[in-house]
Parts: C-alpha cells; sequence; structure tokens
C-alpha cells in the first residue's frame, strides 16, 4: 500500500508510521525520514516557499516509488511533501519504507529521497530578511543520485 500527498498541512510521524506498518506482521522493518526548513547561516533564513505541478508532480512521486519496488522487496511507502510557505524548523518531507527486513528499508528509504531531490518537480524559494531567490538543484543532491546507478 502506496500513499502520495503533496499538502500544506503538516503531518505527524507517529501516526503515519502505524499507518504504514498496517497491522501487517510480515513486516520487520519500518525506516522514516523527516525532512525541515533549516537556517544555513550566513543567510538568516526566514521561511521557504514550496511549489509544485499538481498531476506532474504525484506522477514523479510515482514513478520514483515503482524504481525502489524494482530494485528492493519493499511492502508500504509513504511519501508527503508539503508545500506552501514554512518556516524554519517546520516539517518539509516525510519518507517511510517498510519490509522484511532492514538494509531492503534503509536503502529503499535513501533512494527515495535522493530521487524526489532531484526529479521531482517541487520549487523552492528562499526568503532572507534582504532577498528572495528561487533555489536550483544542488549538484550534491545529482552527486547522491549518481550513486543509485550501478
Amino acid at each position: 500500500m502506496d500513499k502520495i500527498l503533496i499538502q500544506p498541512d503538516d503531518f505527524d510521524l507517529t501516526t503515519e508510521v502505524k499507518l504504514a506498518k498496517a497491522n501487517n506482521s510480515s513486516i520487520g522493518a519500518v525506516v522514516s525520514f523527516v525532512g525541515t526548513v533549516r537556517d544555513l547561516q550566513p543567510k538568516s533564513l526566514s521561511s521557504m516557499t514550496l511549489e509544485h505541478y499538481p498531476g506532474m508532480t504525484e506522477k514523479s512521486l510515482e514513478s520514483i516509488v515503482k524504481k525502489a519496488r524494482d530494485k528492493w522487496e519493499i511492502e508500504n511507502v509513504t511519501i508527503i511533501h508539503r508545500i506552501g510557505t514554512l518556516n524554519v524548523n517546520d516539517q518539509i518531507v516525510l519518507v517511510i519504507t517498510t519490509s522484511k527486513h532492514r538494509q531492503e528499508a534503509f536503502d529503499s528509504c535513501n533512494f527515495i529521497m535522493d530521487f524526489l531531490k532531484t526529479d521531482a518537480p517541487f520549487w523552492k524559494k528562499e526568503v532572507t530578511e534582504n532577498n528572495e531567490e528561487w533555489v536550483g538543484a544542488r549538484s550534491k543532491d545529482e552527486k547522491q543520485k549518481k550513486r543509485w546507478k550501478s
């Protein structure tokens, strides 16, 4: 059972983990990642605005999940990505993977985040005390993604 949501509302990790486990007794591992808005000094971030392309973004996330399922035996995947204006320390993204074994859960969660950062059509504007700017893809994110090509 996969759950992919794009929403302005916050999420609750405990609730989402419970839903991802779904009382499935074959699940031996649950791995989660929560990304938050951080203040990258010396920028002094005030807020961040995230936008997406409805329909296209969901299809992109579904494709990423399919790629993960092709590589690992995973039971459930949850992706919740927030949009709108977020403040420092707010939660941005949640990825949960469940599987019978821990390594598959760890690897698939990491894989999904790496591809989400580079391939999912989200646009991010950072607002500081003095400036507003749209942020592009970072080369280190592309480098992280390349490790999964082999």
